[in-house]
């Protein structure tokens, strides 16, 4: 049996690990959120995991604001690397497993090719730093059976996201303006949520691990929100515009795919096209 403590339980990817959790008999899930329990408190998360009983850990939870990040460094840098780092030493010291989620943001985005796990980081914004800082604190830990787990352009049902933002513009407007000079892949949470619960009893490694997960294809954010509308049945204009025309606090990557090789050939998983994906989204 699992016992497995679940952070960030109420956003994205938490939230669909809570709507599939009942398919998984062996697992035995505690979702908490920052009402919870403090993670970037040691001595709180270590008491919180003993009483419980864990042996996995499925860190969901960020600072996620990408643009407030860098007017919030030390709230983003607090969630985002030290968190990180209490989990890392409790797993060490525990040997529980540790599942930890991050970001195609601790790359630059100027690749021509899909980043791999041995791309080099190089972040352009204070959360793709902190996100960065979090990662290297969980290797130079070095607890064995855990891995790092990069993602992108994560929408679901639950909380803020593209998806729901296109939704919610389109309601009012009849045109709208979105960036096409920015390149990635869309992640369906509830896909992501799968193949985390997929992978886990396959978790078997003495140093930490990198994976890289998205949907596959390859598209821009303008082409995902022309999907979104054409798969929604709504009619709405859809004006391509360059990420200068958008300025933003933070700078974003311009290429963001990364490649899923590695998580395919290690567990044999299955991924889906991102627009197959979406089609399932209520």
């Amino acid at each position: 049996m699992y016992n497995i403590l679940v952070t960030g339980g109420n956003g994205q990817l938490g939230s669909e690990l809570k709507e599939i959790a009942h398919n998984y008999q062996n697992y035995n899930f505690l979702f908490t959120d920052v009402s919870d329990l403090d993670i970037t408190a040691h001595y709180e998360v270590r008491d919180f995991i003993e009483r419980n009983n864990i042996n996995v850990i499925i860190n969901c939870a960020a600072y996620t604001a990408v643009d407030k990040s860098e007017s919030e460094p030390e709230l983003s840098n607090a969630v985002n690397h030290l968190a990180v780092a209490n989990f890392a030493q409790i797993a060490k010291y525990k040997n529980i497993k540790l599942i930890h989620i991050s970001t195609d943001y601790v790359f630059d985005g100027t690749n021509y090719k899909p980043y791999t796990e041995t791309d080099l980081p190089n972040p352009k914004s204070v959360y793709g730093q902190t996100k960065l800082d979090g990662e290297l604190a969980l290797q130079k830990i070095n607890p064995a059976d855990s891995i790092i787990i990069r993602t992108s352009w994560v929408y679901s049902k639950f909380g803020n996201n593209f998806v729901k933002t296109m939704l919610h513009f389109a309601e009012s407007r009849d045109e709208i303006s979105v960036v096409a000079d920015q390149i990635g892949s869309p992640t369906n949470a509830e896909d992501l949520a799968q193949a985390i619960l997929t992978i886990l009893p396959k978790i078997n490694n003495k140093s930490v691990e990198f994976f890289h997960y998205s949907n596959e294809g390859v598209c821009s954010w303008y082409d995902f929100a022309k999907a979104i509308f054409e798969i929604k049945g709504i009619s709405i204009k859809v004006k391509p515009i360059e990420s200068k025309q958008y300025p933003t606090l933070a700078e974003r990557p311009f290429y963001a795919v990364l490649s899923k090789i590695s998580i395919k050939k290690k567990f044999a998983i299955d991924i889906k096209h991102w627009r197959i994906s979406l089609t399932r989204l209520e």
